[in-house]
Formats: C-alpha cells, sequence, structure tokens
C-alpha cells in the first residue's frame, strides 16, 4: 500500500492527525483538501503534499481518498456538489471515517461504484492522541474484497479493526457505540455534580466508582477533567448530539423508543443550544457542578 498516492479530505482534530500517522509510517501523503486553506497549507507543507484548491485536483492526485467531515451535510457537498470527488474518480477507493447516517453511506457508495470507484466506511471509536499514533479502532462497512485490498493501510491507522457489513452497518455500529458512551458521560456528570452538592470527596468517590459496578470506561477517560474542570475538546458536546440524534433515528425507525438515549440528546442539545457546543463532552459536569443540571 504505501507505494499508493494517498489523499486526505478535512484536516480537523482527527485527519490532521491521520494524515501524519500515515506520513510516519511511509505512505506517500499527496494530496490534502481543507475548507480553512491555513490549515490545508501548513499540513501540506508538513508532509510534503499539495493542498489541492478543489476536491477534483484531490481525486485526480490520488489512489485512495480518505474523507473526514462534520456532518451529513458535509459528505453531501463533497461528493454530490457541483466540485466533487466523483470526477474523474474511476479506480479511486474513497474511505470515509466521519460518523454520519447510514444513509449518506449507502448513497456515497452506491454513486462510487457507478463511476467504476469504490468505497468504505472507517468509522473510528478513540481520539486525537489515537489519530496521531495509529492506535485507532475501526469499524469497517462497505465491500469485503475491498476491505481487504486496503486493510494494511487500515491496520496502520489502528490497533483494533472489525469489518461489519455492507456499507451503513459500520455507522450503525459506531452511533450506538457513541450513544452508550454519551449516556455513561452524562450519568457520570450528574453522579459527581450530586457528589459535590453532598460534600463528598470527588477524588474518593471516583476511586469508589472504580472499584464497584459503576466503574466504566468513560470513568477512566473523563473522570478527572470533569473533577478538574478541564474540557479542552477530544469530542464536542455538538458532536455528541448529533451522533445520539443518528442513533435516536435509527431506534424510531425500527420502532423503538429509548429513554435514556432520549434525555441524553436532549442534554447536549440543550448545551448546544447555550453555545457550549464546542466543549468536550465531559463539559457537561459543569452544569451539574454549577446547579443547572439540564434533564
Amino acid at each position: 500500500m504505501k507505494d499508493k498516492k494517498i489523499g486526505f479530505v478535512g484536516l480537523g482534530r482527527m485527519g490532521g492527525n491521520m494524515a501524519r500517522c500515515l506520513n510516519d509510517k511511509g505512505y506517500n501523503v499527496a494530496a490534502v483538501f481543507d475548507l480553512n486553506q491555513d490549515v490545508a497549507s501548513a499540513l501540506a507543507t508538513e508532509v510534503g503534499a499539495t493542498s489541492c484548491a478543489n476536491l477534483a485536483e484531490i481525486t485526480a492526485a490520488s489512489d485512495i481518498v480518505l474523507t473526514i467531515v462534520t456532518n451529513d451535510a458535509a459528505m453531501e457537498s463533497i461528493y454530490f456538489g457541483e466540485d466533487n470527488l466523483l470526477k474523474d474518480a474511476a479506480g479511486r477507493i474513497f474511505i470515509n471515517c466521519a460518523t454520519l447516517t447510514p444513509a449518506i453511506h449507502g448513497r456515497v457508495d452506491n454513486a462510487a461504484t457507478a463511476v467504476g470507484a469504490s468505497s468504505l466506511e472507517a468509522c473510528m471509536a478513540s481520539s486525537i492522541p489515537q489519530a496521531r499514533n495509529g492506535s485507532l479502532f475501526l469499524m469497517i462497512g462497505g465491500d469485503q474484497a475491498v476491505f481487504e485490498s486496503t486493510k494494511p493501510l487500515l491496520d496502520d491507522l489502528s490497533e483494533a479493526l472489525h469489518f461489519v457489513g455492507p456499507a451503513g452497518k459500520a455507522s450503525e455500529v459506531k452511533v450506538l457505540v457513541n450513544m452508550i458512551m454519551n449516556i455513561n458521560t452524562a450519568a457520570l456528570a450528574e453522579g459527581l455534580g450530586i457528589g459535590q452538592a453532598l460534600g463528598l470527596d470527588l477524588e474518593m468517590l471516583m476511586k469508589v466508582l472504580g472499584q464497584t459496578g459503576a466503574r466504566s470506561r468513560v470513568l477512566e477517560t473523563d473522570g478527572e477533567d470533569m473533577v478538574a474542570r478541564d474540557h479542552e475538546c477530544y469530542f464536542s458536546a455538538e458532536h455528541a448530539a448529533k451522533d445520539s440524534g443518528i442513533a435516536l433515528k435509527l431506534a424510531e425507525a425500527s420502532g423503538i423508543a429509548p429513554p435514556l438515549a432520549q434525555a441524553t440528546f436532549d442534554q447536549y442539545t440543550k448545551m448546544t443550544a447555550m453555545g457550549l457546543g464546542e466543549l468536550d463532552k465531559s463539559g457537561i459536569a459543569e452544569l451539574t457542578f454549577k446547579g443547572r443540571a439540564l434533564g
């Protein structure tokens, strides 16, 4: 795979660090694109790539294109807008890494096939440090033969890799991962906030939580930040609302009404509406600490 030219679209917290990771591992990161041209130019200089002025240039300069965009609207734009990645795309492979609806992944997969290209979902768990050092958890959806052909590259981005099924299925798994994580985050925030109101030592409380049935991965990754009021953004409250909303719609379409997911979605949506969407998801603790629980 290291003889292939790699392109990146979307150079934010995750995309930029994935490009750096592959560059460090000897891949030819040949072309990059971001709406923020200063960001694209800086990364291009860092990894020896070309900063492309439009999406068609990315396709022309790449054998494999990884996309990491914000939402369905952004995905719609890069594949179906006036300037798009599918122009003269025969033979290219597109690996789409954002958490989006299953429907948009399926639509992109069909459109890529129609022009002689291929696409995969590579839905990511983990965060910025893992993107940088190649230890992401990846859930893959699409054609299994395309997955096998790109597996060496995907292995170099991840420490755990699961092929889930056809296009759309990986995003179903990923939004459930994020829905459960978001519920756990909100529950931990409320528990610590109530603990503070009761006058408990929060360090002691976290130690007890970690040794009982209340232990969770979220406690390990977010607990200290909640207590220290350190909400540097690794996964924003706005994105927590988006992903929980996708999970809710999938549940509704399946005839299920999940009350915990609904309550958590409502919390993060309100938090975003209050102008706090760019805080890390752990920032939901601030509201409980200050006596302004959203539930």
